[in-house]
Parts: C-alpha cells; structure tokens; sequence
C-alpha cells in the first residue's frame, strides 16, 4: 500500500516545484545531511530565536549559501535592541553575501528588547534596500492569532504589503501552519480582497509524530478539532504515531483556482526533522511523476 496516498500528477508537481523550508541556526548539521536531497536553489528560511546569538545566525546563513540554496535570514523586530544592533546584522548579511532575502516577523517578546515594535517598523526604516535586500517576507495567520486582533492583523497586512512595494522591493508572504485546508483557502480569498496581491507561501508541517505536531500546534493557536486532524490524518487517540501533509497538499491543491486565489506555493516548517521532510518531499514528488 502506498505511504503517501494517491497524488494528482499536475497537482503535486506544480505545489513543490518551489517550496521553501525553515531551519534553526543549531540545525547546520543536519541541513549538511539531507544537502542531496534537496534542489539546488531552495530557498531556506533560517530563524531568529532568542537563544542563538549573531554568530549562530551568520554561520547558518553561510551553510545555506555554501550548499547551493538561498538563504532568507528571519530578523525578528522585538528582539533587536537598537538601530545599530539591526544594521550590524544586515551589514553582516551583506558582506557574506546571504542578505538579498529575509523574512521580518514581530517575534515572542511581549515588549520590545529596543525601538522596534513590529515587522512594519523595520520594513519603513529603510534599511533594507539600502544594505541590498531585494525581497522581504512577511508573516500571514489563516486561523489568526493568538494574542492579536483580527482587524489588527489584517491592517498590518496591507500596511506591509503597501510598505514593501514603497521600497521598491519584491514580498512574499509565509502563513503560519495549519492543518483545515478550507480554512486556509478562504483566508487565501480574504487576503486578495484586501487588495494585497503579494504570492503566498502556505506553512506546511513536515512528517512529525503526532503529539510534537499536536503540542506546536497548542503553542500557536492552530485548530484542532477532531473533525480538521481526522481530515488532515492526525490521530487524537494515538499521539505516538506520525503525520504527513500529503493529504493536505493535495486537497489543497485541487481547491486552489489561480484566477481567487493567485500565485501558492509551500513553505515547510521542519520541527529540527530537515532530513525527513527533505525525504518525504523526494518521495511525494517521485511518486507524483510515475
């Protein structure tokens, strides 16, 4: 019986033909082992968590570039301490050359560690293109979030949307994960009836035991109801086996229609599991093109 499920040629080709993954900066090593696996120019989200410092993040950055992929270096607004803090860091990506993307997000701290607030404000600094970014991404919530307003979300939305094309630059937006498909093809509609045309990148978990998914899930507010995890292929009364997105992907897939819903693409979080979502990735395209 196939693992993976049955999946639609056309469907599954066009959804990982440019997906992209994300790494911590302690997971170098393990990026170096499933290298082969992934296609060369992948872009790599690398993140910015508050307990690795500005070597780690740099060093990350480099392995990414090193291995032939494309680095997009996370800069999180709430954990910058000061203007200088923020331009030694971009300066720092310009000079190895890993700075051309990033991705700004607010970040966990409830009150900022320096004068940024938010993922706007460091996008309407106008630092960015001037240490070379060309692209920023920015952060999208089908299922919303947990400590902020919907309307507050969606405002942010357009204001950073509207923010990155003032710049002149290139944005994408990345959603948090999920695992209601029809959740996140509405969300998909409302942010194009919003006006903010940027392409989307749906956060997808990678192949990971139910109860790590399950516990990431209660972190950031994401649906679980009985009826969304049989549909996604949780099991609740089995937290010990494990999950992949593949019907996800394809039920997404099939819902997605270009002219509502615009350019889609896959962002995979990996959980520290690069290697096995890199395989699971391999395995669902190969089966997609037999």
């Amino acid at each position: 019986m196939n693992p993976l499920g049955t999946a639609t040629p056309a469907v599954s080709t066009s959804l990982l033909k440019d997906f992209s993954l994300e790494m911590t900066a302690k997971d170098v090593p393990k990026l170096d082992e499933a290298a082969g696996l992934i296609p060369p120019g992948t872009r790599v989200n690398v993140t910015f968590l508050g307990n690795e410092d500005l070597g780690m993040r740099l060093d990350a950055a480099r392995a990414v570039k090193r291995l032939g992929f494309t680095p997009v270096p996370h800069i999180s607004a709430r954990r910058l301490e000061s203007r200088a803090d923020f331009e030694r860091f971009l300066a720092a990506l310009q000079a190895d050359g890993t700075g051309a993307d990033v991705f700004t997000v607010g970040g966990d701290p409830a009150r900022p560690e320096g004068p940024y607030e938010d993922s706007l404000a460091l996008i309407e600094s106008g630092l960015l293109p001037e240490y070379g970014v060309r692209h920023v991404g920015i952060g999208g919530y089908p299922e919303g979030h947990p400590t902020i307003d919907g309307d507050v979300l969606w405002a942010a939305l357009r204001d950073k949307s509207a923010a990155i094309a003032a710049q002149g630059l290139d944005g994408s937006v990345i959603t948090q994960f999920g695992f209601d498909v029809d959740a996140v093809l509405a969300w998909i509609e409302q942010v194009r009836g919003h006006g903010v045309t940027l392409p989307i990148r749906i956060g997808v978990p990678g192949p990971a035991g139910v109860r790590r998914l399950m516990a990431y899930a209660a972190r950031f507010g994401v649906g679980t109801s009985a009826s969304i995890a049989k549909k996604y292929g949780l099991s609740l009364t089995n937290l010990m086996g494990t999950a992949g997105p593949d019907a996800f992907l394809r039920a997404l897939t099939e819902g997605h229609d270009p002219a509502r819903h615009g350019q889609v693409k896959i962002h995979f979080y990996t959980f520290g599991g690069l290697k096995a979502t890199s395989e699971w990735i391999a395995r669902f395209r190969k089966e997609a093109l037999a």
